[in-house]
């Protein structure tokens, strides 16, 4: 269950690493254009107080004017890249109720041509052929420190193809009744510890909501899993007792006065 505290606090760490990163942009853009206006008000105060008089002060203030502007467009292109790069971030835990072989969230640039569901399956078995050992020995972890190490050593890992991993197989192991080898993730009544100190409590706040949620939608897929599979069975059954005519003795006998 750790594991997941792992990746949701990851998650809080990077978005508000990300944020700080937007604001102090936004900040120096701001202040970027600020003194941009300001010169080019003097500079039309001079132009037309002094004319004549005031070439040295224009010619000073037309140079600042053009160092602002392209100050400017470097702040532009610095939040351009970074909302690239918001945008190639595997964030929202709602990715992680999405089926990992048909409808994955790959890192796509807007600019390039969306990957078909074919290409995301390959790109998908791929990355797990890859990595399934590392994968897997990730989600076996229990403590908290090991599993922020083993990410550490693995920033491989810390993707939406690992997430996606971990999400089928914790349905598997729903399905299957294994929680024990799960760690009992998913258990109400035995809730993974938190391995955060008081200072941490903040992170886990909104991460608690978010794993509840995340609990349920597997429990969810887990118990559509089996209906599916039940139904399947029965409809199986169904069609081995199809006699002449096609019709179902037990259904028959059953619709009997």
């Amino acid at each position: 269950g750790e594991r997941f505290v792992v990746w949701g606090r990851a998650r809080v760490e990077r978005m508000e690493q990300f944020q700080k990163e937007k604001e102090e942009l936004d900040k120096g853009c701001r202040e970027c254009k600020r003194k941009l206006a300001e010169c080019q008000r003097k500079l039309k105060e001079l132009e037309v107080a002094e004319p004549e008089g005031g070439r040295a002060e224009v010619a000073r203030l037309q140079a600042e004017a053009q160092q602002l502007r392209n100050e400017e467009r470097g702040w532009e292109s610095k939040l351009e890249e970074l909302k690239k790069k918001e945008k190639n971030m595997p964030w929202n835990v709602d990715t992680l109720s999405k089926d990992g072989f048909s409808k994955s969230v790959f890192n796509v640039k807007p600019e390039e041509k969306e990957e078909t569901e074919e290409q995301k399956e390959k790109k998908h078995k791929s990355f797990v052929e890859r990595y399934e050992k590392q994968i897997k020995h990730f989600g076996m972890l229990r403590r908290w420190d090991d599993s922020q190490k083993y990410l550490a050593d693995n920033p491989h890992l810390v993707c939406e193809e690992t997430a996606n991993y971990l999400v089928i197989w914790c349905i598997d192991l729903e399905v299957e009744e294994v929680r024990g080898a799960a760690g009992g993730a998913f258990s109400p009544s035995n809730p993974p510890p938190s391995p955060f100190g008081t200072a941490d409590q903040q992170y886990m706040e909104g991460f608690n909501d978010e794993l509840e949620a995340f609990k349920e939608r597997v429990r969810g897929r887990a118990k559509a899993r089996v209906e599916r599979a039940l139904r399947e069975y029965e409809e199986e059954e169904r069609q081995k007792r199809l006699g002449p005519g096609g019709l179902d003795p037990v259904e028959v006998y059953e619709s009997l006065p």
